[in-house]
């Protein structure tokens, strides 16, 4: 079974309103069994616009990522996000 990952880009807007979004979306990262694989650190755009942040997760297949992202854990934490930050968030499959 191919594994699954979220790659998120992010620019933060409202630092406060994102710190509460970071504190609470680990609860369902915890229960979906994501791994963080990068979060933050260096980067750059070798192609296109760059954001200030990017984060990729990786998660046992699609539909365990397609849970987490649904949950009602993610989406409460998502709720803190709305406006704090310009996001933009994909599921891919692995091969």
């Amino acid at each position: 079974m191919a594994k699954a990952y979220i790659i998120a880009s992010v620019d933060v807007n409202d630092s406060e309103a994102y710190a509460r979004y970071a504190a609470l979306a680990p609860e369902a990262m915890k229960k979906y069994g994501a791994r963080v694989l990068a979060r933050g650190g260096r980067s750059e755009a070798l192609e296109g616009t760059a954001r200030g942040r990017n984060v990729i997760l990786e998660f046992d297949d699609y539909e365990t990522a397609q849970a987490y992202y649904h949950s009602v854990e993610y989406q409460n934490a998502r709720a803190h996000r709305i406006g704090a930050a310009d996001f933009h968030m994909t599921l891919v499959e692995g091969v």
